[in-house]
């Protein structure tokens, strides 16, 4: 039986929906034109967004076929977002990855492209997600964790934190001291010659001219070449005593994996010495791949290995990893804690990429070299 309909036209009280619809379309609508007029900025602000999204469609870029580029894109997009995200988000990813953890203090994996300390456009850093992770590690009540050292925002690896301050000053000042053994792991761009040795050239910081001005550091040697002879010449007062040890765990033709050990702790000092001492860049290093540039130098041996075009080179990230730091004892009758982290994905890639093969520790504590498996 049909259902019963109102004589206004349009308009049924029962059975579908379909018609009142229309009549509520054909009502509103001179409704919102009239609203819509009394406020001609927000139609703009539409308008605007609006081409702005056009735009954005537009300058969308494909996803890469090759798998090595869509995972640049992929680090490229993660590190964008990692200066998005909550720090709870980020407390929790932290702890998801622990590397240690005890009563006095807490070891993180810190993850590439995040900053320790906040600064001019920094949205997240690592202090940010430290009160938020020390509640999820201790519950509610917990005060917040204590930096004990720094890492650069390219860097990964161990990171120490502590839950009191009066142990992170502890753990500071073991630093200042150079009682704490840090190793690193660099890819580096050709090999560096001899194989071994120990990189003793002070490090001064100095403006690089040209049309974009920017400040680097840089070496500042106590000798150098007059007419085949060594002369030793004055050393700046702003320059600072650096010194780096170093070996090759793997080497192929046209790149290496390094093992770094920095004896005193300037700033991007591995990078200089590795750089402009060794003339072997860290692989990804954008800002001391060339003296003048602030661009990638990389050889079409590389690129070619890495299956990369030379307009994404700006994207590859630096491959440093801080792979182990040792402490002594911070109270009596306690052993040295020996920490190690194991490198990131892409670390992990890239070897496999240029043919070098990753160290791993057996039983007795040796390293050895063997095929670099998924990490």
């Amino acid at each position: 039986m049909a259902a019963p309909s109102c004589g206004a036209p349009g308009l049924w009280v029962r059975g579908s929906w379909q018609r009142l619809g229309n009549l509520f379309t054909f009502v509103s609508k001179p409704l919102c034109s009239a609203a819509a007029a009394s406020r001609p900025l927000d139609a703009q602000r539409l308008a605007e967004r609006l081409r702005a999204q056009k735009q954005e469609q537009k300058t969308k870029k494909p996803v890469p076929t090759n798998p090595v580029q869509r995972r640049v894109q992929e680090l490229l997009r993660f590190t964008e977002q990692l200066q998005r995200v909550h720090p709870n988000v980020l407390a929790k990813a932290l702890s998801r990855g622990l590397v240690h953890q005890d009563k006095d203090l807490v070891v993180i994996n810190k993850p590439y492209g995040l900053p320790v300390h906040g600064g001019p456009g920094v949205r997240l850093c690592i202090s940010d997600a430290l009160p938020v992770l020390a509640k999820m590690l201790h519950g509610h009540k917990a005060e917040p964790l204590h930096l004990c050292h720094r890492l650069d925002k390219e860097t990964t690896g161990v990171m120490v934190l502590a839950w009191e301050k009066e142990v992170a000053h502890k753990v500071q000042e073991l630093f200042r001291t150079r009682q704490v053994t840090k190793k690193y792991w660099a890819i580096t761009m050709r090999v560096p010659v001899p194989s071994a040795g120990v990189v003793d050239i002070p490090i001064i910081e100095k403006e690089v001219q040209g049309q974009e001005r920017h400040h680097k550091m840089t070496l500042s040697p106590s000798y150098c070449m007059d007419n085949g002879k060594i002369v030793r010449v004055r050393t700046s007062r702003n320059a600072h005593l650096a010194v780096t040890q170093y070996r090759v765990l793997s080497s192929t033709l046209s790149s290496a994996l390094v093992e770094l050990q920095p004896v005193t702790g300037i700033k991007h000092q591995l990078r200089v010495h590795l750089s402009f001492g060794l003339d072997c860049p860290v692989l990804g290093d954008h800002k001391y791949s060339d003296w003048n540039r602030l661009a990638p130098q990389l050889s079409a041996c590389i690129l070619k290995k890495m299956g990369l075009p030379q307009s994404k080179a700006r994207h590859i990230p630096l491959h440093l990893h801080a792979c182990q730091l040792t402490l002594p004892a911070l109270q009596p009758g306690k052993e040295e804690l020996n920490l190690v982290c194991k490198p990131p994905r892409y670390f992990v890639h890239s070897l496999r990429r240029l043919g070098l093969k990753m160290p791993s520790r057996d039983q007795n504590g040796d390293e050895e070299a063997t095929h670099s498996g998924a990490q």
